[in-house]
């Protein structure tokens, strides 16, 4: 656990900094903004790389269901300061001027922010002891299917990469739209009915049954995380409508 953590802990914030120098060197016209933005989306997609299948099929516990969580927990650490940090940067381009780490800026990142703040201290402050301790030797199943959720991640990241180098309107650009919105309907908005569908096949129930078997926090923890999933596939598929509804004309100007 605690190499595992202090590992995470250093890989990130180690990696970032990596990132945004080496930007410097191989582009010194760009701006800070534009390195913390491009290192920011590479360095996202890092920890989604990483899962792995087996752990949905492991009986009895899974080693990596253990270990994951505490790289989890520093990267979405991590991720809520260089969320802010981008979101300073962008701020300033805008004409705001706030101060780096001022009592101002923090809470206008906190305004506009809230939804994926909240999503990442979900994370941290309730999934994170669910997972570690409450489960007891149960749910490595469920588990594994959480972190396939992540699995539409990299290809989000790739998309940030592409915007910020200006390729919005390349064939690389819309094949990963494709992906995003498949990856993430699949990973993020069927998993939960395909959750509840393999309890139901397990426990040989009807599938309308399963929320009335399985504890009501159970349940309260899927809508909760199941909600933003459908607020942000909602702005995928208006961001998709927009891209590809555009007529020739629209993309030439």
């Amino acid at each position: 656990m605690w190499r595992t953590l202090g590992l995470a802990s250093a890989f990130f914030p180690g990696l970032f900094a990596l990132c945004t120098r080496a930007l410097r060197w191989a582009a010194p016209a760009w701006s800070s903004r534009d390195r913390v933005l491009l290192s920011a989306a590479g360095v996202g997609a890092s920890p989604h790389l990483q899962h792995h299948p087996s752990v949905c099929c492991s009986l009895p516990r899974h080693w990596l269901a253990v270990e994951y969580i505490w790289v989890l927990v520093p990267y979405m650490t991590y991720d809520i300061y260089v969320m802010y940090l981008c979101h300073w940067h962008k701020s300033q381009e805008k004409g705001v001027a706030e101060e780096k780490h001022s009592l101002a800026s923090v809470r206008s990142f906190l305004l506009r922010e809230r939804l994926m703040v909240t999503h990442h201290l979900f994370i941290l402050i309730v999934l994170t002891p669910v997972a570690q301790h409450f489960r007891g030797e149960l749910g490595d199943f469920f588990v594994g299917c959480i972190f396939t959720a992540e699995l539409s991640t990299p290809f989000v990241s790739l998309g940030k990469i592409l915007m910020q180098l200006k390729m919005q309107h390349t064939l690389l650009h819309k094949v990963n739209g494709i992906l995003i919105l498949v990856t993430f309907f699949l990973c993020r908005i069927l998993l939960f009915p395909f959750m509840y569908a393999a309890y139901a096949r397990q426990a040989g129930i009807p599938l309308y049954l399963v929320p009335f078997r399985i504890p009501l926090h159970c349940n309260i923890a899927n809508a909760s995380l199941l909600a933003p999933q459908l607020y942000w596939f909602g702005l995928i598929c208006r961001k998709a409508a927009r891209l590809y509804g555009r007529s020739p004309a629209d993309k030439s100007s």
